[in-house]
């Protein structure tokens, strides 16, 4: 695993508009993200976590401070493709199967047609699809598309995974059990995550850090370590994961004024 700090965030503001309209979204974020670390974001709607999150991917740019990633800037990473993103809807082409949904950024990166179709091989037994490579979109349950947009985002073998709710729209059953399923395939493919999230749960099972953020304009409020023992068969339901729910609730509504629209789930 590479040494690197995944991401360098320094005095990030990001302001919308101009003059007396202008919106603060960020205001002076600084966060350092090591290689292989889970991070989720969470905070009240509108409190700029995917706007963090799309600055980090040169989906946009700040208003002032820096960015880097893997000490890169965050276009140079972009252009590398340092990282891949999944983002709450699949995002899956309609008329290509999922082998062919998957095999798409190794077609635009020129690779050779036998490296591709090893690597679709092993990133469709990643998440669990080799039987539905054959099979379209429409075909599949919304779980389903989400393992294989996952498989696309590590298509390329990235070290870094950005990741905007990609669980929202699911029922609790399939989230609980894409949860561990991604813990997995991040243990196998050692890339850090940045995780943007509503649920308190969601964040705490899955983090090394959950970064609480304050209502608009956003600020880190606070980071709460994660100490669990992953291997538990039980983790839900251990004491020590609702000590850490509770901590990260206590985060969010610290100083949060009256119907700020944190969910707590």
């Amino acid at each position: 695993m590479t040494t690197r700090p995944a991401i360098e965030v320094t005095g990030v503001h990001r302001v919308f508009g101009r003059g007396p309209t202008a919106v603060t979204a960020l205001h002076d974020i600084n966060l350092s993200i090591a290689a292989g670390e889970f991070i989720s974001l969470i905070g009240p709607s509108g409190c700029g976590k995917s706007t963090l999150l799309r600055l980090i991917a040169d989906l946009d740019q700040p208003t002032d401070g820096t960015i880097t990633v893997f000490d890169h800037s965050a276009k140079e990473a972009r252009l590398a493709r340092e990282y891949g993103i999944a983002f709450q809807q699949a995002g899956l082409l309609p008329w290509r199967t999922v082998a062919q949904n998957v095999d798409l950024p190794l077609q635009l990166a020129h690779q050779g047609k036998r490296a591709r179709k090893e690597r679709i091989d092993h990133l469709l037994d990643m998440v669990g699809l080799t039987d539905f490579a054959n099979h379209y979109p429409d075909q599949l349950s919304g779980g389903m598309q989400q393992r294989v947009a996952i498989a696309r985002a590590l298509a390329e073998e990235p070290s870094l995974l950005l990741m905007d709710e990609p669980f929202g729209a699911l029922d609790e059953m399939t989230r609980e059990h894409l949860q561990t399923q991604l813990l997995r395939i991040c243990a196998e493919s050692r890339a850090a995550v940045v995780f943007v999230t509503h649920s308190i749960p969601e964040a705490v099972f899955l983090s090394n850090r959950v970064v609480v953020m304050s209502p608009r304009p956003g600020e880190i409020r606070r980071i709460v370590d994660i100490t669990l023992d992953r291997t538990s068969d039980d983790l839900r339901t251990n004491p020590a994961f609702f000590e850490s729910v509770a901590a990260v609730r206590d985060a969010l509504h610290n100083g949060a004024p009256a119907g700020a629209g944190v969910d707590l789930r």
